[in-house]
């Protein structure tokens, strides 16, 4: 079973913003939500503009008062840009191929890796699994072979599968053009 090398992310989690968006939401005063934690405006207005990180405790008071859980905030998705010149190369194996993770290295919910494929670029011989629940395969241009123990399903620009992560495959490009994939991986809901 492959899977990507998880890294953790590096940037803070600004929970201020999400806070601030949270009470808002909610039609509370920042008076309000001060009072019921039991904190002062002014330091609740600094954590609003993430100039000051609050104690686990007063986070704990503030997402009383908001009515959400502080796992919520700390766990909020953060819009990220990845850009390709900038996109991390990944090596998944096989031969003719040149992989890049299109989404933030930390994110395991959902991953886009686009792979370059050489004309007869191919997978590894021994069907292999990926650590996700979901694969979707979008085939860019070219043409390419997902190969499963049911058999080849010839895929062409435009076609796109989707199968479980525990199904074995490989893959193979038979044209004489390049061909651009890109992989979707959806992680497993934790239990």
């Amino acid at each position: 079973m492959k899977s990507l090398p998880i890294r953790p992310a590096t940037a803070d989690p600004a929970i201020g913003r999400r806070l601030r968006a949270l009470r808002q939401q909610r039609r509370l005063t920042m008076d309000q939500v001060a009072g019921f934690a039991g904190l002062t405006k002014g330091f609740l207005s600094r954590v609003e503009r993430d100039l000051t990180s609050p104690s686990v405790s007063s986070l704990v008071d503030i997402c009383q008062v908001l009515g959400v859980a502080p796992g919520d905030v700390l766990d909020a998705p953060q819009t990220g840009v990845v850009r390709l010149a900038a996109a991390p190369h990944v090596n998944l194996g096989g031969d003719g191929i040149t992989e890049q993770l299109l989404t933030p290295p930390g994110r395991r919910s959902l991953q886009i890796i686009r792979a370059v494929i050489a004309p007869g670029g191919r997978g590894e011989a021994e069907l292999y699994t990926m650590d996700c629940a979901v694969e979707a395969l979008h085939v860019v241009t070219g043409s390419f072979v997902l190969v499963t123990s049911d058999g080849e399903l010839p895929l062409e620009a435009g076609d796109t599968v989707t199968f479980p992560g525990a199904e074995p495959h490989s893959w193979i490009n038979p044209g004489h053009q390049e061909a651009v994939v890109l992989w979707t991986l959806v992680g497993r809901e934790a239990r």
